[in-house]
């Protein structure tokens, strides 16, 4: 009988280390899972402010060109900026100072 006994001890030791170690796993893995859920958030909300960001700019840019005030103001200041255009007449001058 005490052959048995041994037997179903040396069982019993390793299923509970075996359960032991699939809890353990499993609590690794679910701290892993939420430590990527908060990441993942914080990225979401990081994507949706430059979203809103982007948004109102292109709001901006669609009042700017449906006024027609606004329209002429924004070609000229496009012409004269990035194009280096003046209006027949105009004098331009540069400073070489560089300031």
């Amino acid at each position: 009988m005490q052959e048995v006994k041994t037997k179903k001890a040396k069982k019993s030791f390793f299923l509970r280390l075996a359960v032991f170690v699939f809890i353990c796993y499993v609590a690794v893995m679910l701290v892993n899972q939420q430590m990527q859920i908060s990441e993942k958030r914080k990225a979401l909300d990081d994507l949706n402010q430059a979203i809103k960001v982007q948004e109102l700019q292109n709001d901006q840019l669609r009042d700017v060109l449906n006024s027609k005030d606004g329209n002429q103001e924004y070609i000229e200041r496009i012409a004269r900026g990035d194009l280096d255009l003046a209006n027949p007449g105009e004098r331009v001058f540069i400073n070489i100072a560089g300031n």
